[in-house]
């Protein structure tokens, strides 16, 4: 099976530095997301399904600083504990999931970090990054999605609440000292692609 590697900026990458520590974001209000994923990946190709996240609180700038501090200061692991420790900011869920269902995304998994910041059109960039379920029978056997602890949303849409984005369910996060970047290692050859994507405010 092949992996993808990609390697983006330490402004970009996770959002998680994307503005200056502290950094208000575009506002707290909560937030209805749907979109309608294509499977760009390597393991079943073409497969399509409807994402819904609900964001029911936003990252604050110390939850920020601290998971910046550990990832670039420790390991993975760590990332990943630290991560796990957050409070849950809302759910994602894929209810009309058809097949296997290794991640538990039909249920839905809780968000642990969740950062939004203003664009310069009017709209917003949204990122989402928890933990990813990992069930009994796979903390047993201990495959290589193991090593892929992580699920990342990248969400850019404009002043009326419509864009794209991208999903990356299985991937390992780590940080290149001597290139001053965090690499996303995704156990498939590319995320999930987000198309029509649509923001509405909860009321």
């Amino acid at each position: 099976m092949k992996k993808a590697m990609f390697t983006v900026s330490l402004v970009v990458a996770l959002g998680l530095a994307m503005a200056p520590l502290g950094a208000r974001q575009t506002s707290g209000e909560k937030l209805e997301i749907t979109a309608f994923a294509v499977n760009m990946s390597n393991i079943g190709p073409g497969a399509s399904a409807v994402v819904e996240i609900n964001i029911d609180r936003w990252s604050t700038a110390a939850e920020r600083e601290n998971l910046i501090t550990t990832m670039v200061e420790k390991k993975e692991n760590e990332l990943l504990k630290a991560l796990q420790k957050m409070p849950s900011h809302g759910r994602f869920s894929i209810p009309g999931l058809v097949g296997p269902d290794p991640h538990q995304l039909r249920l839905g998994n809780p968000l642990r970090y969740a950062w939004q910041t203003p664009q310069p059109e009017g709209g917003r960039r949204i990122v989402i990054a928890t933990d990813r379920y990992i069930g009994f029978a796979e903390a047993r056997n201990q495959p290589r999605t193991i090593d892929y602890p992580f699920t990342l949303f990248e969400i850019r849409v404009d002043k009326a609440g419509e864009g794209q984005g991208k999903m990356a369910v299985a991937t390992k996060i780590s940080f290149d000292k001597k290139k001053n970047a965090i690499e996303l290692e995704n156990y498939s050859s590319e995320p999930v692609r987000l198309n029509n994507v649509k923001v509405k405010v909860k009321t």
